[in-house]
């Protein structure tokens, strides 16, 4: 194939106020938090709750639990894929990197990227052909190739120029764990992730996320009452530094409060055979507003219009450059 195809990186900070950008995705979890009449109240709480978790973590000469700030940036990817057909380029991804402050030394630490993962491709793949696909089916499965152009595009990404020049670490995307799946506490015991659980069987999530070039584990930090779940590839445990991890911990776990409340906020805390449940009604609600029914019904819209304006325009050469490309 002649053509290759490139990305573009654009970054803009989420803080108090954060705007969503006119061609940012509608389904993204930043967009609903900075909408609506609360939207400066629910992103300075946002930021106050993984201000106070990471110094909570990062307990070692910081008496005051103050030294340290979180800021956060968001990432978006564009996709270059043929300057003939359009000059503008298509929306890839969003992901979050942490960038960590330590006031008592006025250091600026950069933390991880990833953390936080939306997708367009991963909205289609999930909310319209994997629908279409099990529609009237008696028992459910995922279409053939399920999973593998979005694995190549990411992988793609990751490899590419555009990705080494401005980060200079592998991406860690941490997610919820999954309510389909059980999951049981080891005796392996991380001094920053905290307490390692291991699954009964892959999830959906965890099969799609591998085709990226992703390995998960499971850990519950402490003072969290379920784990999370750590997408990263090389060694989660030894390529990151305890600051860098505390940053994603914070980071993720506040916004698991708020998007998945009946899991990451609830009033009990997670046993040695875990499975979570959405369903799960003693929890406890942060004061900041998210609506998560607007949140779903939007990711199918917006895995339409991802079909409308990407899948379809741009099958032929899609096809050919998956093909075509080993990673």
């Amino acid at each position: 194939m002649s053509k290759e195809f490139t990305f573009t990186i654009k970054s803009i900070s989420f803080d108090e106020n954060y705007q969503p950008s006119d061609n940012t995705r509608i389904t993204t979890n930043f967009a609903n938090l900075a909408r609506g009449e609360s939207r400066q109240e629910n992103l300075r709480n946002t930021l106050m709750m993984i201000n106070n978790r990471f110094n909570e973590l990062a307990d070692w000469d910081n008496p005051g639990a103050d030294r340290y700030s979180v800021e956060l940036e968001i990432i978006s990817v564009e996709l270059n894929i043929d300057s003939e057909i359009s000059s503008k380029g298509l929306p890839l991804i969003e992901i979050l990197k942490t960038n960590i402050v330590d006031l008592k030394t006025k250091e600026r630490i950069a933390g991880i990227v990833g953390n936080n993962f939306s997708s367009y491709v991963r909205d289609y793949d999930f909310s319209v052909l994997l629908l279409e696909h099990n529609k009237n089916q008696a028992k459910f499965s995922t279409p053939e190739n399920y999973g593998v152009l979005h694995g190549k595009l990411f992988k793609s990404f990751v490899s590419s120029s555009t990705y080494k020049e401005n980060f200079n670490k592998q991406p860690v995307i941490c997610l919820s764990v999954s309510s389909s799946r059980t999951y049981q506490r080891t005796e392996n015991q991380h001094p920053v992730l905290g307490v390692e659980y291991l699954q009964d069987e892959y999830s959906l999530t965890d099969e799609y996320f591998k085709k990226m070039g992703l390995q998960v584990r499971y850990f519950m930090p402490a003072n969290t009452v379920a784990p999370l779940a750590f997408y990263f590839s090389g060694d989660l445990l030894a390529d990151y530094t305890d600051l860098e991890l505390i940053g994603t911990i914070s980071t993720m776990g506040a916004f698991q409060k708020i998007y998945r409340p009946e899991i990451y906020n609830a009033n009990s805390t997670a046993g040695k055979f875990y499975q979570p449940s959405l369903k799960h009604q003693d929890y406890s609600l942060t004061r900041i507003v998210y609506d998560r029914e607007e949140r779903s019904r939007l990711a199918i819209e917006q895995g339409k219009f991802v079909e409308e304006q990407f899948i379809k325009p741009y099958k032929n050469i899609l096809e050919e450059w998956a093909a075509d490309c080993v990673l």
